[in-house]
Formats: C-alpha cells, structure tokens, sequence
C-alpha cells in the first residue's frame, strides 16, 4: 500500500496550485475550448502536469489516464492505474465560483483502491480507502440512508418536468462533488444520463460507496475502470434503498439516450 498521507499532501499541494490560478481569489486566467462546449484553462493543464509527476514518483508502476493527457493504450497491460482529473468543474473554475475539485484514484484490477478529492475553495478535503471508510477533513462520513424516492434531495439548477417530485439541492458543476455530496448526506441522489468519463467518476465513487451509498451505472451496473473505452453510460450515486427506485425511474430515457 502506498503512503496514504503522501497522497494526500501531493492532491493539496495541487489544489493549492489550481486555488493560486482561481479566477474567484483574483488570478488571471487563460481558458479556451477543447471542443464545442468543453472549456479547459490553464490550470487544467498545470496541475495536471504536476500531478502526472508527482503520482508517478509516488508509485512509478502505475500507469496513467487523465483528461488532460493524451491516452497511452499501454496502461491496459497495468494492474494499477492513476485516475486523474485535474479540474473536475472547469466551468465553475472558469467562472470565479467554488463548485470544483481536483480528483485522483487509484485503481487496482479495474477497481478503486483509493480515492482523493481536494476542494481548496470550499475547504475541503475527501478521502476514502477501499474497505476503510471515507472521510471529509478527517471526519468519518456516512452517507444518505432515505428510503423514499419522491422528495429526495438532488443537486440541480432545474429538475425536468418527470422529476419534479424530487426536490432541488445546491448543484456545483463538479460532478464529483455531487456524489461527494451523497457521501455527506447533503443529497439523496445523484444520476446522469450520458456518456461520461472514468476519471469524473472514479475518486467520488469509492468515497461515496465507502460512506454506505450504493453506486452504479445508469442501468444499476456495477462500474468497471481502466477500460480501453474509458467511459461508461451514467453514474447513479444515492441511498441504497432509493436505488432500485432510481434506477426505474431513469430506465425509460436510459435506453433511449444510450442506444438510440
């Protein structure tokens, strides 16, 4: 096992770097769009360069997949494999707001070893270890036990007109922050209906399954990492006796979005 106080000094240390090139402390920011829609800046790119260095010294066996590196196939041939994304909520980076994080995980034979989620703007700092639990600033988390899906508690800016019986939480742009958020029982429920990356998932994953959530695809599937594709179709995040509930509630358009 690695040292898991090293992890954590290196994952604030590079939020420490993103918060010195935060629009919201004062910094000037260059940002530009990798694709329609899909904004990266400069930070993206120094932390994720910070990270690459720092993680492989760490653990010089592991192989490595971020959003902002270009994918080398041959970490398939690596039982253990860095997840990393530098700026999970580049919009809310961009945008001056606190809603992003810096993520890392470390898998082993396709399954979340340890998971790290660092959110200098808000404070905050996630851990969880396979098996051991998961932590928020060093205090233990458990997460939502609801049992009733009608008025459970989501992170979203508006619902659409077949949620509406859910009930809206504050929603920051990072993803893993939102499944944090159901590790900490500030939501009952988080769910995406679209094609997303292993690295948005992988960190918040384990923190929220460590904390007693249940975690799946958008079918209810379990979620597999360092695949050749490295994507997977939704994330579902929430109270395990809303999961079932969840996970009908969202078949319909699952199917539609992912096969049509």
């Amino acid at each position: 096992m690695i040292d898991s106080k090293r992890l954590e000094s290196i994952v604030a240390q590079a939020g420490k770097i993103a918060l010195g090139l935060w629009p919201g402390a004062g910094a000037e920011l260059q940002a530009w769009e990798k694709s329609p829609g899909n904004p990266v800046c400069d930070a993206d790119l120094v932390v994720d360069a910070f990270l690459k260095r720092e993680l492989g010294a760490l653990l010089p066996s592991a192989g490595w997949l971020s959003e902002e590196t270009v994918d080398d196939p041959k970490r398939l041939e690596r039982d253990l494999i860095w997840l990393v994304d530098p700026v999970d909520g580049t919009r809310d980076f961009i945008r001056g707001r606190d809603g992003w994080a810096v993520s890392v995980a470390l898998i082993s034979g396709g399954r979340p070893l340890l998971g790290t989620l660092c959110a200098p703007a808000r404070g905050e700092m996630w851990q969880a270890v396979a098996g051991r639990g998961a932590t928020l600033n060093g205090q233990a988390l458990k997460a939502s036990t609801r049992t009733e899906f009608e008025g459970a508690r989501v992170p979203a800016n508006d619902l659409m007109k077949q949620d509406r019986m859910l009930e809206k939480v504050d929603q920051p742009n990072s993803i893993a922050l939102r499944i944090a958020m159901v590790a900490d029982d500030r939501a009952d429920l988080v769910a995406t209906l679209r094609w997303g990356f292993e690295w948005d998932i992988a960190a918040a994953g384990l923190i929220a399954r460590e904390a007693g959530a249940a975690v799946s695809d958008s079918f209810g599937r379990k979620l597999d990492y360092n695949k050749r594709d490295p994507r997977a179709f939704g994330v579902v995040a929430c109270a395990p006796g809303i999961h079932a509930a969840t996970i009908e509630h969202l078949s319909d358009r699952a199917n539609k979005v992912a096969y049509q």
